[in-house]
């Protein structure tokens, strides 16, 4: 992507503005979507942006995770953890406004890392946050029928069909995770304005559950309940900043659906970041209410720590039940972000010719990458089957692929404050290169976490796996790739590079020599 000015002809460019600086909108209404020269509508306002990355980072986890975190680290512990796993995705995050700011198209890290740093590291960074992406996914749609077992006790244990890590899986399980992943992938397929609309009113109510919380831990908790404050020493702290990668992923759904987006470039930078802080100021306070209502002990032995406090802060079963329900439109508002950016990153991908064409089509009637869509979603139809395991994999084998990527755009960032030090940034990180070192420094921290011999390791077989797996067809796609240069024309070199070699191989060859 050139430097040129943001006008209505830049790729990427938002609409003109009206005479109310509402762009495309003239007078301020809102007038009919258009169409960028991706060829997706850009639709998506300031609440829409914030809802959905908020809304992708706070997933289901807070609800399964919580008394697991505060038995490792004490309450305070726990809080404090997420305060630092806040700083870390925020430097991170800083790394992201600045360029996608400056590169607004659809497959966010995609095209930083293939301006940066050429075909393979742009490879690199999109292929391993596509399992972060599928990871989310996937987990949700296990995740869906363990909700509902918590409000409706017995409902998902009828017709037991197989036995996966000493956890009996049941049809109802499945059945219920497989009619989810089929309505989720179905509401994005039919537009991004009904699944912006569906995001900003389950965040609503996720937001009204959390008020509630807050609540009841002013009137019915207790700070002697909270004690030990701090457990676990170093260890308990890794227990909780390993699961940082994934409780926080979510914030770079914005860079996926930059070519969506109707603002100007500089407040989507700021908009990335803000839903950063939201984000760790809502795990920090799930943490002290939860640690106020219940010992460690209670929260450890709790299916749904978090939904046990609710109900001992307010003691009423009913407004546990609240709470999981604000868990589950909390799980929705993450599955609907990331079939937004998975499907996204996968068209960014095809448009470069690195995966097949077929993830590059779009619909010609509701501009969605619809076959990349159908894509996730049919994967995320299979995690039903392996039943409550896969929601600890696909935390951890996701986890450390979205590590990956962090720390290919922290490379990527810094490279191009170095190489291009004129390129047009609307929202330009203050102390940039410091910030780019810290991000890179503390990703690979991140990173050292899942390593063997750490106290969050990846565990054998299973998630060593499902990680191995992936990265075998991902060498394998990569080794296939021309060896392209960085530079802002890097993509336009890769597609006449690889059409040539399609050409070549397609040609007939000329007649014999006499």
């Amino acid at each position: 992507m050139s430097d040129a000015p943001n006008t209505p002809d830049s790729p990427g460019a938002p609409a003109s503005p009206g005479p109310s600086g509402a762009p495309g909108a003239p007078g301020g209404s809102a007038g009919p979507p258009a169409a960028g020269q991706d060829g997706f509508l850009k639709v998506l306002g300031r609440g829409d942006v914030l809802a959905l990355a908020f809304g992708a980072m706070i997933g289901f986890g807070w609800i399964v995770l919580t008394g697991d975190f505060i038995d490792a680290a004490g309450s305070l512990g726990a809080a404090f953890a997420f305060v630092l796993g806040g700083v870390v995705i925020a430097l991170v995050g800083l790394t992201y406004a600045e360029l996608v700011a400056a590169m607004p198209r659809a497959g966010g890290e995609h095209h930083y890392a293939l301006r940066a740093l050429g075909a393979r590291g742009a490879f690199t960074a999109s292929w391993a946050m596509v399992l972060g992406y599928v990871s989310v996914v996937a987990f949700e749609a296990v995740a869906v029928p363990q909700t509902l077992g918590y409000l409706f006790p017995g409902a998902m244990d009828a017709g037991h069909l197989w036995t996966v890590a000493d956890y009996d899986v049941s049809a109802a399980q499945v059945a219920v995770g497989v009619l989810a992943a089929a309505v989720m992938t179905g509401v994005n397929y039919i537009g991004i304005r009904p699944a912006g609309v569906f995001q900003t009113i389950a965040v609503l109510f996720l937001l009204a559950a959390g008020a509630a919380m807050v609540a009841g831990a002013a009137v019915g908790g207790s700070a002697s309940t909270m004690e030990p404050l701090f457990t676990g020493g170093v260890a308990g702290m890794f227990t909780v900043l390993v699961a940082v990668p994934f409780l926080f992923v979510g914030f770079d759904v914005i860079p996926q659906s930059a070519g969506e987006i109707r603002l100007p470039f500089r407040q989507v930078g700021r908009l990335l970041v803000v839903s950063v802080a939201c984000a760790a100021a809502w795990y920090v306070m799930i943490m002290l209410t939860s640690g106020a209502a219940l010992g460690p002990e209670e929260l450890t032995a709790a299916d749904l720590a978090s939904a046990d406090a609710m109900a001992a802060l307010w003691n009423s079963p009913a407004m546990g039940n609240l709470l999981v329900a604000g868990g589950l439109a909390g799980l929705l508002t993450s599955w609907n972000a990331f079939l937004i950016g998975g499907s996204r990153l996968l068209y960014a991908m095809a448009e470069s010719r690195m995966v097949p064409a077929w993830f590059g089509r779009l619909h010609p009637r509701f501009r969605t990458p619809g076959n990349a869509l159908l894509f996730i979603g049919a994967l995320s139809v299979l995690a039903p089957l392996f039943g409550r395991p896969m929601l600890v994999w696909l935390v951890d084998a996701g986890g450390v692929n979205i590590v990956v990527a962090y720390i290919v755009v922290a490379v990527s960032f810094l490279v191009l404050r170095r190489r291009e030090p004129g390129m047009e940034r609307p929202f330009r990180t203050a102390a940039g290169p410091a910030v780019g070192v810290a991000a890179l420094v503390l990703s690979f921290g991140l990173l050292a976490l899942y390593l063997p011999g750490m106290p969050a390791a990846l565990v054998w077989p299973w998630e060593w796996v499902i990680v191995g797996a992936w990265w075998i067809a991902g060498l394998a796609m990569m080794a296939r790739l021309p060896k392209v240069a960085p530079g802002a024309d890097a993509e336009e070199r890769l597609i006449a590079e690889i059409e040539r070699r399609t050409r070549g191989r397609s040609e007939p060859a000329g007649p014999p020599s006499r």
